[in-house]
């Protein structure tokens, strides 16, 4: 029997910490274009209870969302061992292209894909870079994609990468802005014979919502009415994507467990999207509870949200690499190990894969 195996992973971080102390002086308003009524460090106190978030990571003047793919790739090409020109495959996710500064024109053309490729020197013609956009769940959109091609026979092995610098498209006048970082996570994926082992790509499960849904996360003018602006910065309407999170990113979980044959308790770990803390932890606790279970196991869900934020597609191939590369106290994974990957984000799009290491 053929399976998706995960080979090998990398990550990059962005030097640049900014805490949340920067955000002290920042005058917010609220999505109506009012004061809050709260002083910014009343806000920026409330924000880190509910999300969980310390700092975030910002990536450096002049470096764009393909030179982070192309470094996080370099990284997980390196630990898998496979020559650069074996891809048959390389999908980039992300959402706003190449932005070399702050509201810079997004560039798209070519796509990042075919730039992360030049840039990885690879020269096989039969590499097929491409690009996709698909909110937050991107990169594991770019997972269910490849195991699609796998099992078509169109392809055997791919390189899938999530990048983004959403430093970028955020509006200073926002509290919703300090939730967002930037960073790229990478993995190899290959179709290999694993005989009659139950390993690899198990299961997976999509859902999207897109009638007013599609306006939950979206681009739009700053909050600030003093301030004239183009539709450049990323909006959410946050308690509405709670919502639609908690009453369907469970149930998509449950579902892609059931069909990959497996139990819950055989669960080692789940790597969450990095988005809130608090919401997080409640679409596991509601997982759980389909199951009837109401102890949540210690050590299930590891998370760098703290001191990465949230960097869109990159949040869980980062989370994962630093897990596999043992930089998370209190989690490790090893052969035989049940996980489960899940994610929710613009569109609104939700996804989940079940894997069981090799």
């Amino acid at each position: 029997m053929y399976r998706s195996i995960i080979t090998g992973s990398g990550a990059y971080i962005p030097d640049i910490i900014v805490r949340n102390s920067h955000f002290l002086s920042n005058d917010f308003h609220s999505e109506d274009g009012v004061s809050p009524g709260r002083t910014s460090p009343e806000i920026v106190e409330k924000f880190s209870k509910i999300t969980g978030i310390q700092e975030r990571r910002y990536a450096a003047k002049g470096l764009s969302a393909s030179q982070m793919a192309a470094q996080a790739a370099e990284l997980a090409i390196s630990d898998s061992g496979m020559d650069k020109d074996s891809f048959d495959q390389l999908i980039v996710a992300h959402n706003f292209g190449d932005m070399i500064d702050c509201h810079s024109y997004p560039a798209i053309v070519p796509s990042l894909a075919s730039r992360v490729r030049n840039l990885l020197g690879i020269s096989n013609p039969a590499c097929i870079p491409y690009d996709l956009v698909f909110g937050c769940p991107g990169w594991l959109q770019g997972m269910i994609h490849a195991d699609a091609f796998f099992k078509a026979g169109i392809a055997k092995t791919a390189l899938i990468i999530g990048t983004e610098t959403l430093s970028r498209v955020l509006d200073p006048h926002d509290r919703d802005s300090m939730i967002f970082s930037d960073g790229a996570g990478a993995i190899t994926l290959e179709f290999r014979d694993v005989g009659d082992q139950h390993v690899g790509l198990l299961s997976t499960s999509v859902r999207s919502d897109c009638g007013e849904e599609a306006g939950f996360i979206y681009m739009g003018g700053s909050h600030n009415p003093e301030k004239d602006s183009l539709p450049q910065y990323i909006k959410m309407k946050g308690r509405k994507v709670y919502e639609y999170a908690l009453r369907h990113v469970p149930a998509a979980m449950k579902e892609c467990l059931d069909k990959s044959g497996d139990v819950i308790e055989n669960l080692k770990v789940i790597f969450i999207h990095q988005a809130n803390e608090k919401m997080d932890e409640a679409i596991v606790k509601s997982f759980y509870g389909l199951y009837g279970i109401t102890e949540i196991p210690k050590n299930i869900m590891p998370m760098c949200i703290q001191w990465l934020g949230n960097s869109s597609v990159a949040t869980i191939p980062t989370l994962f690499d630093l897990v596999r590369r043992h930089q998370l106290p209190g989690f490790e994974l090893g052969a035989g190990d049940l996980i489960l990957f899940a994610s929710v984000g613009a569109g609104m799009n939700i996804n989940a894969v079940c894997y069981r290491c090799g």
